[in-house]
């Protein structure tokens, strides 16, 4: 079966069927498929959480939590603005890395800044979640 026919039907599962098991479906296609680019991201992912354990074990939960308890919505909305604020000096960041390819002091590396941003989403569903600090 073509690669092709077969994430369109794992997709058309996914629509009208078991989602989990589609999932699992077009899971197994991939790494089929990209076995190198599937490890890669495995590996990454785990590079990351292992960095985000450390980091988290130096500053706490409360450098994500504004010192609150994320007890509410406002106190939530603070979390999540100021994790915005973190994203976008990221992004800004990488504007100047990689569009205007300004390295001048570069203390940063480009990979570095993507892995931040990367880590900032997973922490942002967290804190949605109801889940930070917990």
């Amino acid at each position: 079966m073509a690669k092709t026919k077969m994430i369109k039907e794992a997709k058309n599962k996914q629509i009208y069927g078991n989602k989990k098991e589609s999932n699992l479906d077009v899971v197994s296609i991939m790494e089929k498929e990209y076995p190198t680019m599937m490890d890669e991201f495995k590996r990454i992912q785990q590079e990351q959480y292992e960095l985000f354990a450390v980091k988290q074990h130096d500053y706490g939960p409360h450098n994500i939590s504004m010192g609150t308890e994320l007890r509410n919505e406002k106190e939530v909305k603070l979390a999540l603005t100021a994790l915005t604020v973190r994203i976008n000096d990221k992004v800004n960041r990488l504007v100047n890395l990689i569009i205007r390819r300004d390295s001048e002091g570069q203390a940063e590396p480009v990979e570095d800044a993507f892995a931040d941003l990367s880590v900032y989403g997973i922490i942002a569903r967290i804190v949605i979640n109801g889940k930070w600090g917990k």
